[in-house]
């Protein structure tokens, strides 16, 4: 049995969600909308303020997206009431953030700036030009800029410099030594 598959949705306040009768569900919120069309094998079911996956059988594929379809509507309704952030910091000299309008500016070292525009229902902060905050109700879309972001300069082990999450720990090496 799936732990996750079988654990209850509960619908804040403010939220509203809508199954149509083919798994298609559309999440309305304070922070905005998301839809999304889930598998028709699952019974999604709304009574009250609270979700229901539950699976006719057991067989193998609808073991396997039992628990991600009630992980994906999880996110969604938690993503259109109170959002997702990732915090990324640069670590290096000369390495520095700004915004321009929609754009991020990114000086990382390399010969030219590199200049990314910011996906739609995204929002970026620069509180410090060496801290890059990323916000918004989709995960996806949130956790892909942020990737985005970090692969321009993944943070090297020797010396420590490059993009990094807030809470990530990078492993130090040490270098070569001189006999």
């Amino acid at each position: 049995m799936s732990r996750i598959g079988n654990k209850v949705i509960h619908v804040p306040a403010g939220v509203t969600v809508e199954i149509s009768d083919n798994n298609f569900v559309s999440v309305k919120g304070p922070k905005g909308s998301l839809e999304f069309k889930f598998n028709e094998v699952l019974d999604i079911k709304l009574e009250g303020t609270e979700i229901t996956v539950s699976r006719p059988n057991n067989e193998i594929f609808t073991r396997k997206i039992h628990g991600t379809t009630r992980a994906l509507l999880s996110n969604m309704v938690e993503g259109v009431n109170t959002g997702f952030k990732k915090e990324l910091e640069l670590r290096g000299v000369g390495y520095r953030a700004n915004l321009e309008g929609k754009k991020l500016n990114l000086s990382l070292g390399f010969s030219h700036p590199i200049i990314l525009d910011i996906p739609e229902g995204v929002t970026v902060n620069v509180p410090k030009n060496t801290e890059v905050i990323v916000e918004g109700y989709d995960k996806q879309v949130v956790g892909e800029f942020a990737a985005k972001i970090r692969s321009y300069r993944k943070p090297e082990p020797y010396l420590g410099k490059g993009i990094r999450y807030v809470d990530e720990y990078v492993p130090r090496k040490a270098g070569k030594t001189a006999k």
